[in-house]
């Protein structure tokens, strides 16, 4: 007996030790931390090494994979190449998914499958992601990439490669916490993916590309990318409400709102709204958030959802002045992360993944000749 469930909804596939979300009691827990034990407290590099080790790491520790984080950061000449052929107006999240395919025919590990092989492949990931994805952002602006520093960590440094200059602390911490918000989320369908591919016993490469042809969808990483375009829409807290009337009464899909798993509001909004509150401070424009709060109001008061990750992970990142078509990317950069912990675990215990469909075609059919079909 099989039992047909419309995108595989609550259906348990797996067994994981990575990840647990309590839909109801608003909890999002890595290896059992609960993820607000982290946020002013961690880094995004010691969660990174919570979540592939399954436990935190001590200062050794974390010193080590500081430094083979630095060490795996340059890109090899044949990606950097890559990325200047790239057109100027490539979408970056098609530039990230081809570069890391890219990465998989160039990395000396690349014929070899062993545990330490693939940890050494997913730290080069980790590395270059980011990387990839600054390099791009400018190049495509006519300007040269920005090297990384060894004494930076990855948020730090992200920040530089893009923008050309070092941030101030408030802000790398901000963007650090929305890295380990991000990090990873359970059976989300990017992740679901990445072990799809790697239960065949395909490369870490593959799984990660395949993960990223995912998150690019906008009904998965792609929301963050429409909430903000939908404030630039509005444009002024007046405009909210006429806006959002006018936008259900014609049906629109409002983004960043609602969630498949969580029924009494999503944990890492809660953290991301205090976010999008001390960037408006730091930087003095407000309307942003106050678009966002009286948005998330409404749309509480006349649809009973709470906003998701998506919601002010759009204006935070906006406010840090990001472009919106490098929102979803980032979210890459940082699953990542969860991404490789699911792809090495799936190695580690490995049973292909191949469900099954339930069948609602035509049945006992007979064959007519073509001689005979009117």
């Amino acid at each position: 007996m099989t039992t047909f469930k419309a995108g595989l909804e609550d259906i348990v596939a797996l067994r994981s030790e990575i990840c647990f979300i309590d839909g109801q009691r608003r909890r999002l827990v890595y290896r059992g931390y609960d993820i607000g034990e982290f946020i002013g407290k961690a880094t995004f590099e010691e969660v990174v090494y919570l979540l592939w080790h399954g436990q935190l790491p001590t200062q050794d520790q974390l010193s080590a994979f500081r430094r083979q984080i630095a060490d795996a950061q340059d890109l090899p000449r044949e990606l950097v190449d890559l990325l200047r052929s790239f057109p100027r107006n490539a979408e970056p999240m098609a530039v990230l998914r081809t570069a890391v395919s890219a990465l998989g025919v160039v990395d000396p590990d690349a014929g070899i499958h062993d545990q330490e092989a693939n940890r050494r492949k997913a730290l080069r990931i980790l590395a270059r992601v980011p990387m990839i994805i600054a390099y791009h952002a400018r190049l495509r602006e006519g300007q040269e990439p920005v090297p990384p520093r060894a004494d930076l960590g990855l948020a730090a440094n992200f920040l530089l490669m893009l923008r050309g200059s070092e941030p101030d602390e408030v802000e790398t911490n901000i963007f650090d916490a929305c890295l380990i918000l991000h990090a990873d989320h359970e059976l989300n369908a990017s992740t679901f993916t990445a072990r799809v591919t790697a239960s065949t016993l395909s490369d870490i490469y593959s799984a990660i590309t395949g993960a990223i042809g995912a998150l690019k969808g906008p009904l998965h990483g792609g929301a963050n990318e429409q909430v903000m375009r939908t404030l630039l829409e509005i444009g002024d807290p007046e405009r909210v409400e006429p806006w959002l009337t006018e936008a259900l009464a014609n049906k629109q899909r409002i983004m960043g709102f609602g969630h498949r798993v969580y029924k009494t509001g999503d944990p890492r909004a809660d953290f991301l709204r205090q976010f999008s509150q001390q960037m408006s401070q730091l930087r003095g424009e407000t309307r942003w958030y106050e678009m966002s709060r009286r948005l998330e109001e409404l749309m509480y008061e006349r649809k009973g959802l709470y906003p998701n990750v998506d919601f002010y992970s759009a204006s935070t990142y906006y406010l840090m002045g990001i472009p919106t078509d490098l929102f979803t990317p980032i979210f890459a950069f940082s699953r990542v992360s969860g991404w490789a912990a699911h792809v090495l675990e799936q190695y580690a215990d490995n049973r292909l993944i191949r469900p099954r469909a339930e069948y609602a075609g035509p049945q006992d059919l007979r064959f007519v000749p073509l001689a005979e079909r009117g």
